[in-house]
């Protein structure tokens, strides 16, 4: 079962995925143009032509999980991502803000502590 975690990493492929394809396609995607492989874990997120339809692709240590949605009317957005790129990391509050359909530049936060941030 798919469930969205801060401790999962996440990877848009940054192209038009043909969603006809299905767990062996994605897979190839996944190690030839994302350069990643699927079985180090991660979510790996991609968006048809229309940006209507979204497949999300994961290992879950046993096999390969497809999380796969249309959506009836809409589109999804997509993150700002350098055109030259492959693919990008996003992090699990912009997936999830991308699933519900909210506009990622309208979104404001607010400064929280993070192991990551550098010290001046």
């Amino acid at each position: 079962m798919l469930q969205l975690s801060n401790s999962v990493k996440y990877y848009w492929y940054n192209g038009a995925a043909d969603m006809r394809k299905s767990f062996d396609a994605l897979c190839g995607i996944v190690n030839q143009h994302m350069q990643l492989n699927i079985l180090q874990g991660g979510v790996y997120i991609f968006v048809n032509k229309k940006r209507n339809q979204i497949k999300l692709l994961t290992w879950e240590g046993d096999g390969l999980a497809i999380y796969y949605k249309r959506l009836e009317k809409g589109v999804y957005e997509l993150p700002i991502i350098s055109p030259n790129k492959q693919s990008a990391s996003i992090d699990v509050v912009q997936l999830q803000l991308i699933l519900q359909g909210i506009v990622l530049s309208s979104v404001k936060t607010k400064k929280r502590f993070s192991l990551h941030q550098k010290t001046a």
